[in-house]
Formats: structure tokens, sequence, C-alpha cells
């Protein structure tokens, strides 16, 4: 194993020794004092198994075989979770055929930051997380189950889900996604017409033309953001099938790998006695190879928030130091937009997850001690599912060679020696810079500084032509605390633009961007948000800001007597304008706001 994998595997295991002792001892406990179902009294299982057929009662009342809990985020807008609806009643009949049974649980909420992106609901976006995992709580409390079923996909709906199922980590868990849409348009076209429309030089329908031409079908959006980066995890984590995350919603292999997910947590779930509880597969050892696989991938930065929160809820400390000195040795291997002009459906031609696996495995970046539904070890993770002629599903080594190499590359032949997310500190804080996607001749920046507390603001001053120069954005006030820490797309365009006519640019924030962190340099989630009084808040117009993603530094070019002295900003909103923009139902959240943690500790209310 390499040496720095081992390294900080160890420190991790040390650092959250006395949480995740707390945290399987808890798992213990529960398994021991509230086996599912043994406690319930006669009105309690009568009421839980009221509405099921007589064969599904027989099953629950007897105990002799497991029963599913399954949590579902089907909803029919969306339209990576719109496929999910039929799901529940091909669980059932493979769980029936079993000699087991499944219920719906509950149902978790599931928003997109897609369609929220730029608009007033996407201040709920983050938080959704959190209520997502609380809803995977109460879906789970009436300890019907012995084992969990859960079927999301996207931004904050999977973290939530695990963070969730956690908390009922002495039951086996298995997660099933619904796969990409096919290919639409190419996204190099169209992040073109994004970028021709921030300069006015498209119009509103071609632009629409665009976005319907790309997000076109049921499935998961196609590009390399959160959603997809979210099944790359569960893969390495071992709570998703190897193979699973990315096969369209229509091929037959889709359906195949549901029925098989259902057999394998069925199996971990066995009441005579084996048993593989969720506490056992989310452990250090995997939570370090999910990282790896997000970094070797180019992965969500909305991942410095949510592996931190995740890996928290399973009692492990995991910290941005910990992305830092992984991303220096871990190698880019993976080249899908944002950070390249290929969509996932590419990586799945080129390789897939397989591939992948075992060229990180090669290079002894990856924990071999771990724990999947397909069994012990990483050996499993390094096939790849496919049917056979007879329509039977079948487990194949991975392609000895990556089909698409400017997509997929060997461990040999990397993108580059380092993956892309770097930790930033100097006196405006901590923060995260992705860098996987920036030239490197734009990844040091020195200029005055203009400073915003709103992007629309920002959008507004940058379209009116006023900033064709040098310069650093500060865009504050869009922490977690602030404003419940939406991403902020619409700023990547218009720096695009002034970045290709030569000027020198960049973006500090206290916000996120996700798969927007793209070609322009973007420090982002810095800590602590300025709304805490961070350094943010005493930034002022043309104050010199020297941003340098290769060494790791952000700094503002004043003495530290003189940034301690200055008074801190207030936002440019008042009381009244709180509570006169708690519309969309953002006025619920005021408590989150109010107990957020820091973006370096995840953003949680937890």
């Amino acid at each position: 194993m390499h040496a720095v994998i081992e390294a900080v595997t160890g420190a991790i295991r040390e650092r959250s020794s006395r949480a995740r002792h707390l945290y399987l001892k808890r798992m213990q406990r529960t398994r021991d004092e509230l086996p599912p179902r043994r406690k319930l009294s006669c009105g309690n299982l009568a009421h839980g198994f009221a509405a099921c057929g007589e064969t599904d009662k027989q099953t629950i009342r007897l105990m002799q075989s497991a029963n599913l809990g399954i949590v579902t985020a089907f909803n029919d807008m969306l339209s990576a979770h719109q496929p999910l609806e039929h799901y529940p009643s091909l669980i059932k009949e493979v769980a029936r055929g079993l000699g087991s049974s499944a219920q719906v649980a509950g149902g978790v909420p599931a928003m997109c930051d897609g369609v929220t992106q730029g608009q007033a609901g996407m201040e709920l976006s983050l938080f959704s997380r959190d209520v997502i995992a609380m809803s995977t709580a109460i879906s789970l409390s009436h300890n019907l189950f012995d084992g969990v079923l859960c079927l999301g996909v996207c931004d904050k709906i999977v973290p939530g889900m695990m963070i969730g199922a956690l908390q009922f980590g002495h039951l086996p868990a298995g997660f099933i996604p619904a796969g990409p849409m096919p290919s639409g348009i190419p996204n190099k076209e169209k992040a073109a017409v994004r970028q021709r429309y921030a300069q006015g030089l498209a119009t509103k329908e071609e632009l629409l033309a665009a976005e319907s031409a790309s997000y076109h079908s049921p499935g998961t959006c196609t590009f390399y953001g959160t959603a997809n980066s979210n099944q790359v995890l569960m893969e390495m984590l071992g709570v998703q099938l190897p193979g699973a995350s990315f096969i369209n919603p229509e091929d037959p292999l889709r359906a195949a790998l549901t029925k098989e997910t259902v057999l394998r947590v069925i199996a971990a779930a066995d009441v005579k006695g084996a048993h593989l509880p969720l506490s056992a597969m989310v452990k250090e050892e995997s939570i370090v190879n999910a990282l790896v696989g997000l970094l070797a991938t180019g992965g969500s930065t909305n991942h410095t928030l949510h592996l931190v929160a995740m890996a928290a809820a399973a009692g492990i400390i995991l910290t941005w130091e910990d992305f830092d000195q992984l991303a220096r040795v871990v190698p880019l291997l993976v080249r899908v937009y944002p950070n390249g002009d290929a969509d996932i459906n590419a990586f799945q031609r080129a390789g897939g997850m397989a591939f992948l696996v075992r060229e990180l495995r090669a290079g002894g970046l990856l924990n071999e001690d771990v724990d999947s539904l397909m069994g012990h070890g990483l050996d499993p993770l390094v096939k790849a599912p496919q049917l056979d002629a007879q329509g039977k599903l079948e487990w194949v080594d991975a392609r000895p060679e990556s089909t698409l190499p400017d997509v997929l590359r060997p461990i040999t032949e990397p993108f580059d020696q380092e993956s892309g997310i770097r930790l930033l500190q100097g006196n405006l804080g901590i923060g995260i810079i992705k860098t996987s996607s920036v030239k490197k001749e734009h990844r040091k920046v020195t200029a005055p500084c203009v400073v915003f507390d709103d992007q629309d603001d920002m959008v507004a001053a940058l379209a009116s032509g006023q900033y064709e120069r040098d310069f650093v954005a500060v865009v504050r006030f869009q922490g977690p605390k602030a404003n419940g820490m939406p991403e902020l797309h619409q700023l990547t365009p218009h720096l695009g633009v002034l970045q290709d006519k030569g000027f020198k640019v960049a973006l500090v924030t206290d916000g996120r961007m996700s798969g927007a962190s793209g070609k322009v340099p973007a420090a982002i989630h810095m800590s602590p948000e300025a709304l805490d009084g961070g350094p943010l808040s005493r930034i002022r117009d043309g104050d010199v800001i020297a941003l340098d993603a290769d060494a790791g530094t952000l700094e503002v070019q004043l003495s530290a007597a003189e940034l301690a002295s200055r008074e801190t900003a207030q936002a440019n909103w008042s009381l009244e304008d709180r509570e006169l923009s708690s519309t969309l139902g953002r006025g619920l959240f005021d408590s989150f706001r109010q107990c957020s943690s820091t973006a370096k500790s995840g953003a949680s209310v937890f």
C-alpha cells in the first residue's frame, strides 16, 4: 500500500478512536436491546403489516426471514428519480421469491439543484440533506426491518440517506440507483451556448433549446457533478453493487442489478446467524477508499461537505487535510465534464468502475481490508456486471485497456499526477479549490478584489462591462449560516468570458460551486464564513488578494494588525429583509441556519 494512504488511514483511525468506539457500541447495543420486530407488541405488529397481503403478513409474523425496509426518493418531476417508481414492486417480488418480505418504509424529499439554480429555493438545498437524513431515520424508526434498501441518486439525497441509515447501522443496507440518461448534446456545445448567453450573444430560446437537448429524458444528468460522484462513493463504500452506478434506466442489466441487490441485502440480514451490518462496511478503510475514488475521478467539491458529514455519522472524523494529503498522491484517471468534454456514459463505455478500481488497486492506493455486499476485500470490485446469453447476471474481469483513453486512463498514464482538490490556507481562513479543470497558467492570480454580498449583484456588475480588467471577485455572506450556502453557478460563465479575453480573474467565496468549479480558479467553502465574523467580512474593494492553487495559499496583502483592526461588514440585508424573504419555505429553515456547523465540519445541523 502507498505510504500516504496507509498514513492517512491510520491518522483517521487514531483521531476517530473514541467517536468510532461509541458509535459501534451504540449499534451493538441497539441490536442487542432492540432487535427488529422482536420487541414489538402484538398491536405494534398488527399496525405494521395491516395493509400487507396474507403471504407477507405470515412472513413478517413468523420472523424467520428478513423483512426489508425500502426508503425511496421517488418523484416524477426529477429525471434521476422518476425511474424509481416501479422499483418497490420489483423488490417485493424478488423478496417473496426468497421467502422474505419488503415494505416501503417511507419516502424522502428530493429536490434538484438544476431546477433551483440561481433561484430562492436553492437556499433549501444543502439543508435538505439533513432533512433527508431525519426522514430516513423516521422511516426506519418502526423497527420492523432486518435490512434497508435506499433508492436515491442525486446531490443531497444519497448523503442524507446514508447519514440516516447509519443511525440504523446495526442493519445491513444496500443503495440502488436509477442510472444516467442517454447522452444528449455534447457538454462542450452546451457550455459554449451558456457562455454566449452570458455575453448577450445567444437568446433565451437558444439557451433553453441547448439545455433541453442536454437534460432530455429519465435518468441522472450525464455530467460528472455531485449526483454521479455519489454513485462512485457508494460503490467504493461497498453498499452499492459493483458496476451498478452507470447503467442506463432502460437497460435490462438495470433490473438484474436491482434484483441482485435485494438478494445480497437479504443474505447480509440473515436472521439465523450470518450478519453484515452497514456499520461494518462504512469504516475508516472504506471511507479512505471512497475519497480516493472521488479524487481519482475529479469528483464534486460538494463532497468536501458530504463525505465529512457521512463519515461523522459513522463515528469517523474526516478532515479537509485528509483530502489535501490524498489529492497530492492520487492521480487523475478520469476526464468527464466539467473536467473534460465527455460524459459519464463515455466513462462507462471506456471501462467504468471495474477498470478504475483495478488501476487504483494496482497503484497501492486502496485499502484491502474492507467488506461489501459482494464479500470481503477488493476482488469483487474489479469485476463488471453483464448479462449472459440466457439473460442471467454474471461478473467478468475488467477490460484490460481503456477503450477511450481521452476519458479513462490506467494508473501508469494518468491525466495528472495529482487529482485536483486542494486545501487553501492563509489569513482569509481555510477553503477548498478544485484545480483539475483549471489550466496551470490560471492557477495563480494576484489582483485587487471587488466585493459583493450577493451573486445577483455580481452578475449585474459583470454584465455591465465595468470589470474588463484583472480582479478577484469576493462573494461573501453565502455560507450555511447566512443563507443556506446555495451553489453559485451563475458566476462561472461570466468570469470565464473575462478569462478567455486574457484577464486574470478568480473567485473567493464562503459559498458553494460544485460542478460549476470549472476553468476559473475558485476558492470556495471559505471558513469561518463572513456571517460568523470570518476574515471575508473585513475585506474591502481594492484589497489585493493573492491566490496560489499550487502552493495552497490564499492571502489578502494586509498586515495582521490592519486586518484585525477593521470592523466586520454586515450583510446588506436587514432583519426585515430576512423576514420578508422567508418565502418558498425558506423561513422554516431559520433554525438550521442558526445551528449549522462550519463548511469544514460538513455544514451539518447534527
